[in-house]
């Protein structure tokens, strides 16, 4: 005889239990957020120091090795010591990256970052050696950060918090402006230290600065009042008239008129304090971005509280046995007038958790809608790249020249970069 227990069927979850629910994943979003703050942070630092170590070593090598031996060993500690506050940054929110992922994307950067510190060792001996060229260097080095940069622009891709991933599209475009400016200064480096550009290195110099100002417009339409206060104060430094003024000669010249060697260092000195000036642009943002993430978590914490008391004193009022019809506004027209039926809930109690059910959808479609915007300016980020990869794919041609392609079909066609980058990848996809 089977004298064992039936087991007591599981209580059904409630409409109650979900919207909890929905307001703790809010809730562990913005909290991931959160810890993910000192790992940007980190990343902005190292990919600071690593750009002056690229910096360094580029006059290393450029002057035969006689030049900025001990500033080269001063950026690479440097730059170590960043290294060991990110991976100790990174490690701190291990846990939280692995056991939830949010998106194999930013994992996959992550591994590419980390694997390129690895390699970072066997750069420096190469540098170290001169079997590098400047050029080579330059090369491996961008690369490097270029990997960093992602890391910040895949985490922004997975906020769902408006204002926090506005202030990340901000940050990752400063970033990406402040890379093009480092690599226009080594650019720039190489042809007044050989006394001329040539016709590619003048293009690639072009090519940098059209580069950064398409950034640093997306950093400025998403940026806090702070941040762009700063930046309008570098915009207006003196320092930046003349940058444009040694442009203008790097881009004109041209290889049969001699530019004196000299002009490197002084060229080297502008870039370099523009570069820190941006950086102080750049610990702005963060500032900002990790005052939202403290505040916003606060707030999604107190909401959630609130919310669970309400409906656990809605909960122990007396409810009906006549199960009651609702009519909940979803704030979709197409299902305007939909019915529930609330199955036995409580009158007073099924009107305020559908009110608070509906509340909640309201709030999250608003969020939505301005979320739109800094998603829109991460995917047109993604499309143009897709696009400049298609066009080196099929003209056999290198990125810069594929980018200005890209630009002069925008321009034939009166349309803008993104709208060109959309219709290649769209016509790519359907001739595959």
């Amino acid at each position: 005889m089977n004298t064992s227990r039936k087991q007591q069927a599981p209580t059904p979850p409630s409409a109650a239990d979900y919207l909890i629910a929905s307001r703790q994943c809010e809730l562990m979003n913005l909290q991931y957020f959160l810890q993910m703050g000192k790992v940007v942070q980190s990343i902005s630092n190292l990919v600071h120091g690593l750009q002056r170590e690229r910096g360094a070593s580029n006059v290393f090598l450029g002057s035969g090795g006689e030049k900025f031996v001990n500033e080269r060993r001063a950026t690479i500690a440097e730059s170590e010591r960043l290294a060991g506050i990110f991976e100790q940054a990174l490690a701190e929110v291990h846990e939280e990256l692995t056991a939830h992922p949010v998106s194999s994307h930013l994992l996959n950067h992550i591994a590419s970052a980390l694997h390129g510190l690895e390699e970072l060792p066997a750069l420096r001996a190469g540098v170290e050696s001169r079997g590098l060229s400047a050029a080579e260097a330059t090369e491996a080095y961008s690369g490097l950060i270029h990997e960093f940069i992602t890391v910040v622009f895949e985490a922004a891709d997975t906020a769902v918090d408006p204002s926090i991933a506005g202030l990340l599209v901000a940050m990752v475009h400063l970033m990406n402006g402040k890379e093009f400016c480092g690599q226009e200064r080594a650019v720039g480096s190489a042809g007044f230290s050989s006394g001329g550009f040539d016709g590619a290195l003048s293009k690639r110099m072009m090519h940098l600065v059209e580069a950064q100002e398409r950034c640093f417009e997306v950093f400025v339409s998403f940026s806090d009042d702070q941040s762009r206060e700063l930046w309008q104060t570098l915009r207006a430094n003196d320092r930046e008239v003349e940058i444009e003024r040694l442009r203008q000669l790097g881009c004109s010249v041209g290889r049969y008129k001699s530019l004196d060697p000299e002009l490197a260092d002084h060229w080297f000195r502008l870039m370099s304090e523009r570069m820190d000036e941006l950086k102080t642009v750049e610990d702005a943002v963060e500032g900002s971005f990790h005052t939202r993430c403290v505040e916003r978590f606060a707030e999604a914490r107190n909401s959630l509280a609130h919310q669970e008391t309400l409906i656990a004193s809605l909960d122990q009022q007396d409810t009906p046995s006549q199960p009651l019809l609702v009519l909940c506004d979803s704030g979709d027209d197409a299902r305007a007038g939909e019915s529930w039926n609330s199955d036995g809930v409580g009158q007073q109690f099924g009107r305020s958790i559908f009110d608070l059910v509906q509340e909640q959808t309201r709030r999250l479609q608003q969020m939505n809608d301005e979320l739109q915007s800094a998603k829109e300016a991460l995917e047109d980020r993604k499309t143009q790249e897709k696009a400049v990869l298609l066009l080196m794919d099929h003209r056999k041609i290198d990125n810069d020249e594929a980018h200005r392609v890209l630009r002069k079909l925008a321009m034939d066609q009166g349309k803008k970069l993104p709208e060109v980058a959309r219709a290649l990848v769209s016509m790519a996809d359907v001739l595959k």
